[in-house]
């Protein structure tokens, strides 16, 4: 679209929370322009003017712009970046949470939707109605398998209001995964001058890395731009490519992110020229994520951690570690426990994952190692916070978090991993606990 290659496509920008009200006004007072800043590791920069949202709908409550623009048959996609926490999911079934609140509001008041899956349930009720074939949902959240997590979520809505829309949106609709892998801060003062530096008044402007990464299923139900021509790529093999950096490159960032907070480092950057905490990264991706993730054509494994290690260390990008670690509650689940279960099931060590999970506890007890307060940080602080208390004379009581961790307070091996480590972690502090696991793994 930005290149010119499909002038029948456009965006029209939209957002269900209170901060994306803001964020309307500023674009609508730009025509809705943005300038994009790519920063090289050397200092170059390179610009450009993104001119292919047209619109921006007005956020309300009741979200009827919203329902009224994908009810719209000129629209032939609904894409969706909420967060991996904004699924709605059961943690026991993995399935829509049907008991949640919100979801129970949308079911029995689909005219006046809280959540985004109420809102497109809502639309493709009207599309339905008036003949107006489905768009399709295009989840761009780290999720393995997001497009069909979005389709459980849309659907299993639906069913809950009306199970002959649940079974149309199924059958017709399309939902393709997808893998987006970009570094890109949040806009603050930081990236606004920036834009200054080069002439632009910019209220929200988006700087990212110089590398940039979409790989697709080619599953749409409505029509697509021709994405290939802007460096799209398309495959049957999404979920390998989701697998290895959700594994890999966000699991590397929880890390690096909970390290950072805990030691007073504050960007992702910082955290990575800090040789300790490089080695502690290297170490746990070397032996207990990597032996875990598909191993793609394009790319090995270890130039891929490589890659990685390079673009954190990126200093152009000034990628806090309090952005990272925000949410941990919904980004372990889906970055760090997999991995942990998959060692184990292997009978593989597991020790320095269960130092990460005990870093993450320690940083949600809200003082960092010079005993400065991080501030909260989680939409579950309070629960994590009381917790982490706790956890410092009953380490367990962390593990039997359920909605976290599942069962893995039942298995041995790794509860008494989590508890030694953590107890060093207060007894020793954090950089001793992690020099003691770079060279000789074992607690002490």
């Amino acid at each position: 679209m930005q290149q010119g290659g499909a002038t029948d496509w456009a965006i029209i920008g939209a957002g269900v929370r209170e901060n994306d009200r803001i964020m309307r006004e500023k674009l609508l007072d730009q025509d809705c322009l943005t300038t994009l800043i790519e920063l090289d590791p050397d200092g170059r920069q390179a610009t450009e003017i993104i001119g292919s949202m047209i619109d921006y709908l007005p956020v309300e409550d009741d979200n009827q712009s919203l329902i009224t623009a994908m009810a719209d048959p000129r629209i032939r996609i609904v894409s969706l970046t909420i967060t991996e926490g904004g699924y709605f999911l059961d943690p026991e079934t993995g399935g829509l949470d049907v008991a949640h609140p919100d979801i129970r509001h949308d079911a029995e008041n689909l005219d006046r939707p809280r959540t985004a899956f109420g809102a497109m349930v809502a639309a493709l009720r009207i599309r339905h109605a008036n003949g107006i074939a489905p768009f399709s949902g295009l989840c761009c959240d780290n999720l393995l398998g997001n497009g069909e997590i979005l389709r459980q979520s849309v659907v299993g809505l639906a069913r809950l209001f009306d199970p002959e829309l649940a079974s149309w949106i199924d059958k017709d609709g399309a939902f393709p995964n997808s893998m987006v892998d970009c570094i890109v801060p949040a806009t603050g003062s930081h990236e606004r001058e920036l834009a200054r530096r080069i002439g632009v008044d910019d209220a929200v402007p988006v700087t990212h890395e110089n590398f940039r990464q979409w790989v697709v299923e080619d599953n749409f139900c409505a029509g697509r731009p021709d994405w290939e021509q802007a460096g799209a790529e398309f495959s049957d093999r999404v979920h390998e490519y989701e697998a290895q950096k959700i594994r890999m490159l966000n699991g590397g960032h929880q890390l690096l992110a909970n390290v950072g907070e805990v030691m007073g480092i504050n960007t992702i950057s910082g955290a990575m020229a800090n040789p300790l905490i490089h080695a502690f990264f290297r170490k746990v991706q070397t032996e207990e994520i990597t032996p875990h993730v598909p191993h793609l054509p394009a790319m090995s494994v270890t130039s891929y951690l490589d890659m990685i290690a390079r673009r954190f260390a990126n200093p152009a990008i000034v990628d806090t570690t309090r952005r990272v670690a925000f949410d941990g509650s919904a980004r372990h689940v889906v970055f760090i426990l997999p991995s942990i279960r998959d060692g184990l099931e292997a009978g593989m060590d597991v020790a320095g994952l269960a130092l990460v999970e005990a870093i993450w506890a320690r940083m949600c007890a809200g003082t960092r190692e010079d005993g400065s307060h991080i501030e909260p940080n989680d939409p579950m602080w309070d629960m994590l916070k009381d917790t982490a208390m706790n956890a410092r004379n009953t380490p367990l009581c962390w593990l039997q978090m359920t909605p976290i961790y599942g069962d893995l307070a039942a298995n041995k091996r790794f509860a008494d991993a989590f508890a030694a480590w953590l107890a060093s972690l207060y007894r020793n502090g954090v950089e001793a606990t992690i020099r003691h696991y770079v060279d000789q793994t074992t607690p002490a």
